[in-house]
């Protein structure tokens, strides 16, 4: 059976099961275990790494996972859940759920197991901060659950991290850390996710949200800079002058900021009269479908060419911003020599890079090139996975952002928890 992801990333499995709840599950992966046959965990399909597409062996759907239960500070949901669902039933007790993954019709069990954030994980934090507990299928099939607050019962090296807001790439290991962050962003390597208890909010009273146009990207990144130390803003987006004509808006730049409160930003150099400025909810809706427009168009273009999608998922630190967009810009304008756009959570200096090839020749030089990006992001103390995870496609790049000996560290957990090397495999790194 042909199985891929949002990348296009190609996947097989010689069968696919939907177990109904955690018992079928755990006879599951207690054959597969006897048998030795790899198990690749698969959510919504809506990942952009390849992490969910198999290579041979078992597929694993969790769409049957569907509990929702919202109480005050927390919901109880099951890994198969939408993400939108989360969103939608939080606000009738006056609460959110403050990750926000642009795709929000992704599966809670994904976004734990990519560490997803989004946009106003700028002001809230990944999905690792809002996680109090998980119950996870371990590969020979028990079920265990994990509480915030309770150690690893075995020894692991601290590993050096980079300096950004955001990173999701490998095991974030450290002396003492707690069980529930080893399963965090560990992409099905180590179990599967079947159940979380998350963290709800107190909803903001009032939100003001805004699409701020510029008639340069210096002008916005300015902008960026003056505005990122403002009390309330939880959102700073930005499109370059590619992605505003994907979505034919005829402007140089843009940034997309939400505060609780209030807007009181400085607006030098905006092109304050062309902008967009709402405080209703449903002004933020339209807001955010504009965003997610953006995403949506960007797929399609790259569909149309008939290749794999090639974009980046590096950060860099939050005071490196202005220096990794130059970075970019120089590189790209220099050697990828094929259309590409720069958009995304910019007040993280996280831009994520999408470039559109038309041959076999101009695919295999933007890999090249993107690839060359990812060490000099490292190199000022950035990330090559900030969100997405690393799956299958970015596997190798693991090697760009650690050193061997940290890897090893990885694999040593990887190999307490999966000794046959059957779950997730080809995630973050290969079998042995």
């Amino acid at each position: 059976m042909e199985i891929s992801d949002a990348s296009s990333y190609p996947g097989h499995a010689d069968e696919v099961f939907a177990p109904r709840g955690e018992e079928e599950l755990a006879a599951i992966l207690a054959q597969a275990s006897n048998e030795n046959i790899p198990v690749t965990v698969m959510g919504a399909m809506t990942g952009l790494a390849g992490g969910a597409s198999p290579q041979g062996g078992w597929g694993v759907s969790m769409t049957n996972f569907k509990r929702l239960e919202v109480a005050p500070g927390r919901a109880v949901v099951g890994a198969g859940t939408l993400l939108r669902d989360v969103q939608s039933a939080a606000p009738a007790n006056g609460q959110f759920y403050a990750p926000d993954p642009t795709e929000n019709t992704s599966s809670i069990g994904g976004n734990i197991a990519a560490n997803a954030s989004g946009s106003r994980s700028f002001r809230y934090g990944a999905t690792r901060a809002h996680v109090l507990s998980l119950r996870v299928a371990l590969a020979d099939g028990q079920i265990a659950e994990y509480r915030r607050g309770q150690p690893i019962d075995f020894e692991v090296p601290a590993i050096p991290l980079p300096r950004t807001s955001k990173h999701s790439a490998g095991y974030r290991l450290s002396p003492g850390m707690d069980f529930v962050d080893l399963f965090i962003g560990s992409e099905g390597t180590l179990g599967v996710v079947t159940q979380a208890e998350l963290q709800l909010l107190p909803a903001p009273k009032e939100i003001m949200g805004g699409v701020v146009f510029f008639p340069s990207e210096e002008a916005a990144i300015d902008a960026v800079e003056r505005w990122r130390p403002v009390p309330g803003l939880r959102m700073l987006e930005y499109l370059d002058r590619g992605s505003l004509e994907i979505m034919q808006v005829p402007q140089a730049a843009a940034v997309m900021v939400e505060q609780e409160g209030e807007i009181d930003l400085d607006m030098t150099d905006a092109l304050e009269d062309a902008s967009w400025f709402g405080t209703s909810p449903s002004d933020r809706e339209r807001f955010r479908r504009f965003r997610h427009g953006l995403a949506e168009g960007v797929q399609e273009r790259i569909h149309r060419g008939g290749f794999m999608k090639l974009g980046t998922d590096y950060a860099a630190p939050r005071d490196k911003c202005r220096e990794v967009v130059r970075i970019y810009r120089s590189t790209l304008d220099r050697d990828l020599g094929i259309p590409y756009v720069m958009y995304g959570h910019i007040g993280d200096a996280h831009l994520h890079i999408n470039t559109f090839p038309a041959n076999k020749e101009e695919h295999a030089r933007a890999k090249a090139v993107l690839d060359d990006l990812a060490c000099a992001v490292v190199e000022i103390g950035g990330t090559v996975g900030a969100e997405h995870g690393l799956g299958k496609r970015k596997a190798h790049l693991l090697r760009v952002q650690y050193k061997p000996d940290a890897i090893e560290a990885m694999r040593a957990v990887k190999r307490r928890f999966d000794p046959q090397w059957l779950l997730g495999r080809g995630n973050l790194f290969e079998a042995g």
